[in-house]
């Protein structure tokens, strides 16, 4: 059975949470909401279709833990970071590690309402493109050697620094083989393209 796609909220103020969560259901959003980052992290399951709106700052475990934890898991659930004014750096930083997007406290609704259904679409998109497996064995058969080399320490979570020494390649080099894989693949971010090779391991080990 096919996971609905839902808005995840993490988010420590009970008001703010559910507020938020109200304002999505009368839309006819499935909603989960959750108090802190832990609560989230027990119920996570790859599985999960959707977003995330998650808070910067949280007692215990902050937002941007958070979003370390689910990279080091390779979720490709897309994030949307909720910030106070001065949180806008760590948000710049966020996105710089993958977060798909950040509000600012206070947020208008129909922007955090715009941004939630750019990253639906865009978790759909990612989700359709780990389907097509055909279509990811494919685009890995068009890598040139060198690629496919570069492709496979990134997803072993190798920096391009200790790959460009490993391959005895430079930095330079290796951003640019780095780039050409994600663009064959398709990929978002990091974490996609570790979910597509490892969703077709297994086929390319046959091959």
């Amino acid at each position: 059975m096919e996971t609905p796609s839902r808005i995840y909220i993490i988010e420590d103020d009970d008001a703010v949470r559910d507020s938020l969560q109200m304002m999505l259901e009368s839309i006819g959003r499935e909603v989960m909401s959750f108090a802190s980052a832990d609560s989230f992290l027990a119920s996570y399951s790859q599985d999960m279709a959707g977003c995330i709106v998650l808070d910067i700052r949280m007692p215990g475990m902050n937002g941007m833990e958070l979003q370390r934890k689910l990279n080091d898991i390779n979720s490709i659930l897309p994030i949307i970071f909720v910030t106070g004014h001065g949180d806008v750096p760590m948000a710049v930083e966020a996105m710089q590690q993958g977060a798909v997007d950040f509000v600012q406290k206070p947020y208008r609704e129909q922007e955090l309402l715009d941004k939630i259904s750019q990253a639906m679409a865009l978790d759909e998109e990612n989700r359709s493109s780990l389907l097509q497996r055909q279509v990811i064995i494919e685009c890995i058969k068009e890598l040139t050697p060198r690629e496919l080399d570069v492709m496979r320490l990134m997803v072993d979570g190798k920096a391009n620094k200790v790959i460009a020494i490993d391959l005895d390649i430079s930095q330079r080099t290796v951003e640019i083989h780095r780039a050409r894989v994600m663009e064959k693949l398709s990929a978002n971010s990091l974490a996609h393209l570790v979910r597509m090779y490892l969703a077709v391991e297994s086929e390319l080990a046959e091959s």
